[in-house]
């Protein structure tokens, strides 16, 4: 569907704008925000939404949605922590927490494409008891705590000053970008997205294309946990509990939609960013803890509305241009 010139420019700088004004107002109520040490901790704390909203894009796109990224997120810490404290090589826990992670990744994709389930949203929902109850398990109900240096260097560890996890996302975003706009799967991901049936017709592998998105966003899960986990010092079961909600307003927020074919990775980028700076303010003026729940949900009920009326705005352009 194609979109009027206002909608397209809405969708692909409204978030740019907004955050940039967010910034400024924070900046004249705060004396504290706009500090190197404060901007450095909001992308520091940025950074597991951002690597989570990473494959919660794909799977946007592809106008599917993926509830299982938190409880995801809490096995592979709790697993990575696990093999750690039994003595295992950080050099193997890493590749096997990231196996693992798209292992369970993978598993809703084949539940929705073998078993051909009507939405995403069953096998994901599934997932996210599924994994949530495996790392309960796995840890005894306890968080795993003193881990070795060498891998707290990828949640806590700088570089030239600047703190590992941002570079972290630095790379993958740049990877997914390539991925999503120089690649043939790329291109087929937003095809799906836009119309599932078509692509089909068109020779798309769709089923595969899908198995390998929910893999992809399983495997972002697993990057964003061994981040949070060497942050952390500890690996904990209920380690991004709600995580899913975050990572689904800010690709939302960033200018993807629900109906699929539509998102950038920085959109995605700019929507994390709008909500760590709104926590980040929030807590700078002393606003209470249950308050920023509040209005973070607001925030994204007004994102998915706005996201509405974009879609009602595109359709309505097209309506139009064929009269």
């Amino acid at each position: 569907m194609k979109e009027s010139a206002a909608v397209g420019l809405l969708r692909r700088f409204g978030p740019l704008l907004g955050l940039a004004l967010m910034c400024i107002v924070l900046s004249i109520t705060s004396e504290h925000f706009l500090t190197v040490d404060n901007l450095l901790n909001i992308f520091r704390q940025s950074a597991v939404n951002a690597l989570l909203g990473l494959g919660q894009l794909v799977v946007i796109i592809t106008a599917g949605i993926d509830l299982s990224v938190g409880s995801i997120l809490g096995f592979c810490c709790v697993l990575v922590a696990y093999l750690l404290k039994a003595g295992v090589p950080v050099w193997v826990v890493l590749p096997a927490g990231l196996a693992a992670g798209a292992a369970l990744g993978l598993v809703n994709g084949l539940l929705l494409t073998k078993l051909r389930l009507p939405h995403p949203f069953i096998p994901t929902l599934g997932m996210m008891n599924v994994a949530r109850g495996l790392a309960l398990v796995l840890s005894g109900g306890f968080a795993i705590s003193e881990l070795p240096s060498s891998f707290r260097f990828w949640g806590a560890g700088t570089i030239a000053f600047l703190p590992i996890p941002i570079l972290v996302v630095i790379v993958f975003y740049v990877l997914f970008h390539l991925l999503l706009t120089r690649t043939t799967p790329g291109r087929d991901i937003y095809a799906i997205g836009g119309n599932k049936q078509a692509a089909l017709l068109s020779g798309v592998p769709v089923n595969g294309r899908l198995n390998s998105v929910y893999a992809l966003s399983g495997f972002m899960s697993a990057v964003a946990a061994i981040v949070l986990a060497g942050r952390m010092n500890s690996g904990f079961p209920l380690a991004g509990t709600g995580a899913e909600l975050d990572a689904i307003a800010a690709v939302i927020i960033g200018g993807a939609s629900f109906f699929g074919g539509v998102g950038t990775v920085g959109g995605a980028l700019v929507g994390a960013l709008i909500i760590g700076v709104l926590r980040n303010g929030l807590t700078l003026l002393d606003v209470s803890a249950y308050w920023q729940t509040v209005i973070i949900g607001a925030v994204i009920v007004i994102a998915v509305w706005v996201d509405v009326l974009r879609q009602r705005a595109a359709a309505k352009g097209v309506k139009v241009q064929n009269q």
